[in-house]
Formats: structure tokens, sequence, C-alpha cells
């Protein structure tokens, strides 16, 4: 009887041993994750197609004037700061593209640090999280959303085929731990199931 209480205590210690080394890992791979990405974020007025077109073409606009500026080859904190400088532009793009539309929805740009869930974005796959963020939202912004990332820069990639372009792949690369990666690029099992792990075990 004795021997059998130390095997049961044995494997619920080896349980509990086990359960604290993945959320640690998680933990530090969701944090890792979060303090390295400044997403854009767009929301439309609502579900409607018009709606929802309207949002694709107030992102185009956007980032048509974003691929003028320099993103590339700067901080994390620099990309914000280049966000907030020309944060009167994107308001005066986004009303003016929603005004040639027809349409006289109110503009809102907030930054701060937002909760997102499972995103994708081409072949890349972000883990739910807070993450810092330039939001604009169009009207009463209760309509699906589009995103992407201004840092590490993904924002300026045609994603058509479904596929970050190997450029944006090497901005990735530089930015982030290869743990790191591998998690949000890689489709093999074992990199799903570190994935879902990040998620579950996460704070």
């Amino acid at each position: 009887m004795k021997k059998f209480k130390y095997i049961i205590i044995l494997t619920l210690l080896l349980i509990c041993f086990l359960l604290l080394t993945i959320s640690s890992y998680a933990n530090t791979i969701s944090e890792d994750l979060q303090n390295n990405f400044f997403r854009l974020h767009i929301l439309a007025n609502s579900d409607s197609k018009e709606d929802q077109n309207l949002k694709l073409k107030v992102r185009d606009n956007i980032i048509e004037y974003m691929n003028t500026l320099t993103f590339e080859n700067i901080s994390k904190e620099q990309a914000i700061n280049l966000a907030k400088q020309n944060s009167d532009k994107f308001q005066e793009i986004a009303e003016k593209t929603i005004k040639d539309e027809g349409y006289s929805y109110p503009v809102k740009i907030e930054f701060g640090n937002f909760y997102f869930p499972t995103k994708v974005y081409g072949n890349i796959s972000l883990p739910a999280g807070f993450y810092d963020a330039m939001k604009i939202e169009i009207g009463e912004a209760h309509g699906q959303n589009w995103w992407c990332s201004l840092f590490p820069p993904l924002c300026f990639v045609d994603i058509s085929s479904g596929v970050i372009d190997e450029e944006a792949q090497e901005n990735l690369k530089n930015n982030l731990s290869d743990e790191e990666f591998s998690i949000i690029t890689s489709d093999s099992e074992t990199i799903k199931l570190k994935f879902k792990l990040v998620e579950m075990f996460s704070k």
C-alpha cells in the first residue's frame, strides 16, 4: 500500500512539474510575441457588404500612404512614434475616403494595448493576447475587422496568395527568436501543438 501511495504522489508531483513547465514556456512565448508586435487594426461600421467594402477602401488608402513612410529597419518604438506623428494624416485619409464613397461615418484613431483573439495573416498566425496597436474605428465599429503588423512590417505585402513573401519573413526572423518564428509560421503538427499550448496556458 505504501508503495502505491508513493507512486501516486510521484505521479502527481510529475504532473504538477509538467504543468508548471508548460505554463512557464507558454507565458514566456506569449509575452515575447506580444511585446514584439505593433499592429494596425481597422474596424468596419458593421458587417454589411457595403461597410466591409468601405473598410477595405480605407485600408488600401491608409496603406498607400504608409508606403511613403519608412517603417523598414526601425525599432518597434520608432514605428509607434512614426505612426503617432502621422495620426492626423491617417485621420484625414480615412475621413476623405469615407466621404468620397458617399458616407458620413466618423473616424476614431486610438493607440494602446488591446486584446486580440487568434488572428491569421497570410501564413502567419498570432495567438490571442494583448498587443500594442493603432486602432482605426469607422462609425459604430461593430463590423468584422482587418489587421496587419506595422512592426515587424507586414502591412505592405500582397497576401492574396495566402503566403507572406521572403522579405517579410526575413523581417520576422530578424525581430523574433527562432522558437517564436517557428510557432507563428510553421504548420507542422509539433508546432501546432506548441501554438495550442501557448494559447491554453498563457495568461
